[in-house]
């Protein structure tokens, strides 16, 4: 039986060592053939790093590690020198990310043979592509492995960020200036920089990270969980799988991110793991530093440019959510101006209750994992005095000091988060801001086999009696479901629950 290639991102390793290797040559084969500055932009642990190094084997020539795969009969395995540039390091400061550079650039130098005795980094990689140009007599590729990491790695910190942003923009303006030497360039990271703040001059970079056609360059489909891993599978649910796992979306098929698949396929158990091997808190910070209403962070409708710009000096947290894989494409549409709008969503469930739990501990100070299951017991068995109890409860443990900061902008808002990331983190689903013919739902919540539909009031009444004279409850009568309209009422006085009325739909 074949190895799970947990952390590994080197291809030869993956053949010669006996791992299982999901084939995506037929994506290189596509972009070598057809395409000569490239830019491809993935979550963290997608597989961007092994893809990179399956086209480095490529370009060297080394056709037995291809055999069997599709490009082996197909690609004429010519050689070229090869310049890969994995930006991995200390990049803490300008200092710190010049020298990093310059020893992964000598490092390159030494494995190709060439001189290479500049000292300024963005020098030093001109004078590696001529050098290797003039030794191999060949155009030169060049492979360049998380090209923002000096800029994510300081997000908190902007001075550097920026700093970090316009060295690189020094360094990559050499791709441009040799042109004429090079036959491939391929770069991948998680943001995509507009090309007039970091890739000046690059005109021709070709964007392929929403071309449907490399929509599965990265990750596993659930037919590659059926098949080859199908050893390992074979005595699991699937379907329960999907729903932890899968679900990323880029205009091709629905894909899992690797990392998810091989812990499972491994530990037998679920876990929060891809989660878990970030560090998200900077969105946190971002919520700090901006009035966001928390429930609208899903079912965003937003245009391609907006998807494809990061601005460490104009951040977007939609578009560092969905950069960083906390949000997915749900659906595509096409405006009255005939552009492009992606609708987005949380991808499974995994993220939905890892991210929800982190904003649980941002909003109130801390996360009550007991509260949680006592919400979700009175969820399951209608237990209506119950949620109330629970609800109270939650909003008298948070702190005083949550209200005068206002966190969120306003009562209505702060206590529909609170409640909003409660929900989502117990992984059911939840839809907030509720589209109906007659107006929007605050909260719709889906458990078992039950449909609850809420709405709050601020220092007002009727919360309930709108929910029934809107008839929002008509949009879920087909499912055959059993349907609660739950009004739920605040006092801003007091911070807390004023009232809870409910009421069974009779279908």
């Amino acid at each position: 039986m074949k190895k799970l290639p947990i952390g590994i991102q080197t291809f030869r390793e993956i053949i010669k060592d006996g791992y299982i290797y999901i084939d995506k040559t037929k994506e290189a084969y596509e972009l070598i053939t057809d395409y000569k500055y490239v830019f491809l932009s993935r979550p963290r642990r997608f597989g961007k790093s092994l893809f990179l190094d399956t086209l480095k084997e490529i370009f060297e020539g080394n056709s037995e590690l291809f055999r069997g795969l599709f490009i082996y009969e197909k690609y004429d395995f010519k050689q070229f020198p090869v310049i890969k540039i994995d930006l991995s390091g200390d990049f803490s400061s300008l200092e710190n990310t010049m020298e990093t550079t310059r020893h992964i650039l000598r490092k390159n130098a030494e494995r190709l043979g060439v001189k290479c005795d500049a000292t300024n980094p963005s020098i030093m990689l001109d004078q590696l592509i001529n050098e290797a140009f003039k030794k191999y007599k060949n155009r030169v590729v060049v492979l360049v492995d998380e090209y923002d990491k000096p800029i994510l790695d300081n997000i908190d910190n902007l001075d550097i960020a920026k700093k970090n942003r316009d060295f690189l923009r020094g360094v990559y303006s050499q791709l441009k200036s040799n042109d004429e030497f090079l036959r491939f360039v391929f770069l991948t990271g998680i943001t995509k920089f507009s090309k007039a703040s970091i890739f000046s001059g690059l005109n021709n970079l070709e964007d392929i990270s929403l071309n449907p056609n490399f929509g599965n360059v990265c990750g596993y489909t659930q037919d590659n969980l059926k098949n080859e891993f199908n050893e390992y599978t074979k005595d699991l649910d699937l379907d329960k799988i999907g729903e932890w796992y899968n679900g990323y979306y880029f205009l091709k098929d629905e894909i899992y991110n690797p990392y998810d698949v091989l812990k499972i396929l491994k530990y037998k158990r679920f876990g929060n793991y891809w989660f878990e091997s970030g560090n998200p808190y900077f969105l946190i910070e971002m919520l700090k530093r901006n009035k966001y209403f928390i429930p609208q962070l899903e079912n965003l409708t937003v245009r391609e440019e907006l998807l494809n710009s990061f601005d460490v000096e104009n951040l977007k947290l939609e578009v560092l959510l969905y950069q960083t894989g906390y949000l997915t494409i749900d659906n595509v549409s096409v405006g009255l101006d005939g552009t492009y709008r992606y609708t987005l969503k949380i991808p499974n469930r995994e993220v939905q209750i890892s991210l929800n739990r982190l904003i649980i501990d941002y909003l109130t100070q801390k996360t009550d994992d007991a509260k949680r299951e006592e919400l979700l017991n009175a969820l399951f068995d209608s237990n209506f005095e119950g949620l109330k109890s629970t609800l109270s409860s939650i909003f008298a443990s948070i702190p005083y000091t949550n209200y005068v900061k206002n966190t969120i902008g306003d009562y209505e808002g702060y206590y529909a988060s609170v409640i909003y990331a409660y929900l989502a983190s117990l992984g059911v689903k939840v839809i907030a801001e509720d589209t109906t013919n007659t107006g929007r739902i605050d909260m719709t919540l889906f458990v078992g086999n039950k449909v609850y539909i809420l709405e709050f009031k601020v220092d007002d009444s009727g919360a309930l009696d709108q929910i029934k004279k809107r008839k929002y409850f008509e949009k879920y009568l087909s499912l055959k479901r059993e349907i609660y309209l739950v009004g739920i009422e605040f006092d801003s006085n007091v911070k807390n629950i004023k009232d809870l009325k409910w009421e069974k739909v009779e279908v």
